[in-house]
């Protein structure tokens, strides 16, 4: 990366191999981190988020963040400076990623740095600004993470066991606290209810998970899923296609 944005927006592709780690870092300037191929999973200090090739998360200017690879991927990465940057917001995004967006990164991923502002490439790059700037926001693969250590200490459980099948009340206990604070503060500070919360992680594991390869029988049943049918019915729900569909595309 340049030490400035030789441009108001730029575009980097390359891939990135099973396992790879992106350590924390900020930049002056916003991001849309997008894979056309395979999978990346983003944290910040706001949450986490899962991108399929469907998605790109956005990432504003300052935001401190990290990526991690379950699988091989195919890494776009748009670079927007400011003001543009700040037009979209101060928190990160999951955004649905159209098909004219699509082939837009494409192109312009075979640009110079330094392409010519006034000439066809510096108007293929302010289309591609234009739709960025009007993708629709998407929620189910975005995971807010608490603030309070209490909630914290619950998260961390559940991260680490997510076919735990203790009920609130058991899991609050354990954090001391009573359930009814522990179910105040997870609204209050995730927007979500704890089930919500909880089976939003369930999903967004499993979507990991699958794309590592594993089989859906196997996620299904390590999630806490009483059958691969349930988690299927789970999974097309929420995410509109079967978890074999939803890789595929």
């Amino acid at each position: 990366m340049p030490q400035h944005m030789p441009r108001p927006i730029m575009v980097r592709a390359f891939p990135l191999e099973p396992g790879s780690e992106v350590q924390p870092h900020d930049h002056e300037w916003g991001q849309l981190a997008y894979a056309s191929e395979g999978i990346l999973v983003v944290s910040t200090p706001q949450g986490s988020w899962t991108v399929p090739p469907a998605r790109a998360v956005w990432l504003p200017p300052r935001m401190e963040h990290a990526i991690h690879v379950p699988g091989r991927v195919a890494f776009r990465s748009v670079y927007i400076d400011r003001p543009p940057a700040d037009a979209m917001g101060p928190s990160c995004r999951v955004l649905s990623v159209t098909d004219l967006l699509r082939q837009l990164i494409r192109r312009a991923s075979d640009l110079p740095l330094e392409y010519d502002l006034a000439g066809p490439d510096g108007r293929l790059m302010q289309v591609m600004l234009d739709e960025i700037m009007s993708l629709k926001e998407e929620e189910p693969l975005h995971l807010p993470m608490p603030a309070d250590p209490r909630l914290k200490r619950i998260a961390g459980l559940l991260m680490d066991t997510p076919a735990d099948r203790r009920t609130l009340g058991e899991l609050a206990k354990q954090a001391g606290s009573s359930e009814r604070t522990i179910a105040r503060l997870f609204v209050g500070q995730t927007g979500l209810s704890f089930g919500d919360w909880r089976r939003r992680l369930r999903l967004i594991q499993s979507v990991e998970r699958l794309a590592e390869g594993e089989p859906v029988t196997t996620v299904a049943l390590d999630m806490g899923y009483e059958s691969p049918s349930a988690f299927i019915a789970m999974f097309r729900r929420t995410l509109g296609s079967s978890p074999t569909a939803f890789l595929g595309r």
